[in-house]
């Protein structure tokens, strides 16, 4: 019996293990200096510039005007989640899609109007709606 326990506890360890792994990395765009920082099972990331409100599930900077912080998001499966980001100020919020297309790229792409933009001379430009993007460690 006890073996048969141990089994149990095992297979469950792996089940879990293999659940936290998709949804838990750092991403890249070296073309539009963008980074996506995200841990979809727990808040662990400190956002920075944001330390004071405590760990959160990511953030979208880089190249781009602000901080964007992961407000809400929903994991369709172990290829496809969608993420509600908010800017710093919490004045605008912006619905992308996090798709893999292999084991290290991914495509993230702006739902609807994209709002996010980056400071070019002085003027704010919206970046492009969709990019690819690399894990980082």
């Amino acid at each position: 019996m006890k073996h048969f326990l141990f089994f149990i506890a095992l297979l469950c360890n792996v089940f879990v293990m293999q659940a936290q792994g998709p949804w838990k990395f750092k991403l890249l765009c070296p073309e539009e200096d963008i980074r996506l920082h995200i841990d979809l099972y727990e808040e662990t990331i400190n956002v920075p510039g944001m330390e004071m409100f405590g760990p959160q599930n990511g953030y979208l900077g880089g190249n781009i005007y602000g901080v964007w912080t992961v407000t809400s998001f929903k994991i369709q499966d172990d290829k496809n989640a969608s993420l509600k980001l908010s800017n710093d100020l919490g004045s605008e919020t912006q619905k992308v899609t996090l798709v893999q297309q292999s084991d290290s790229i991914y495509t993230l792409r702006f739902e609807g109007t994209n709002v996010v933009k980056r400071a070019i001379g002085r003027k704010l430009v919206k970046i492009p709606s969709e990019f690819k993007m690399k894990i980082t460690q």
